[in-house]
This record gives C-alpha cells, sequence and structure tokens, in this order.
C-alpha cells in the first residue's frame, strides 16, 4: 500500500530503543520509494499535546493503515 505524505498510520512493529509500541500513531513525514524493492517512510511520532516525541525510518511493513471501529488512547511512553 502507498501511504501518501501527511497520512497518520499505526506503528505495525514495537520499537523499544525508542519506547514505541505497535499501534502507536505516526504520520508519514517523507515517503522512500524504492524501484524492485519494500518502500520505506519516515515517520514523525507526537506526544498527547502535539510535541515531537520520536521521528523514525520503517519499511512499509512496519507501518499499517487506520481502520474504522479502532479506538484511539494515551499511554506513557515504554522507557528502554
Amino acid at each position: 500500500m502507498k501511504y501518501e505524505l501527511f497520512t497518520t498510520v499505526a506503528l505495525a512493529i514495537d520499537i523499544p530503543e525508542k519506547g514505541l509500541q505497535a499501534g502507536d500513531l505516526a504520520t508519514v513525514v517523507e515517503p522512500h520509494p524504492r524501484q524492485g524493492a519494500e518502500d520505506g517512510y519516515t515517520l514523525e511520532l507526537f506526544d498527547a499535546v502535539g510535541n515531537t516525541f520520536a521521528v523514525v525510518t520503517l519499511p512499509e511493513a512496519g507501518i499499517e493503515p487506520l481502520r474504522a471501529g479502532e479506538l484511539l488512547s494515551v499511554r506513557l511512553p515504554a522507557v528502554a
């Protein structure tokens, strides 16, 4: 699936060294298309009041689209 710039997505994997968990919301801030290979994306994650918490670059398999019926929640970050 191709994700457009500024699309909100969910992490599909945990990233413990950044305190992130699968399901955390992120915004696509830079796509990295690759010819003949899996696309990648730079993502920005924000805290509940809009401050940048982390910036990560992941392959497309590391993110997933949001779906109707999913609930949002808040949590304190897991500290590595």
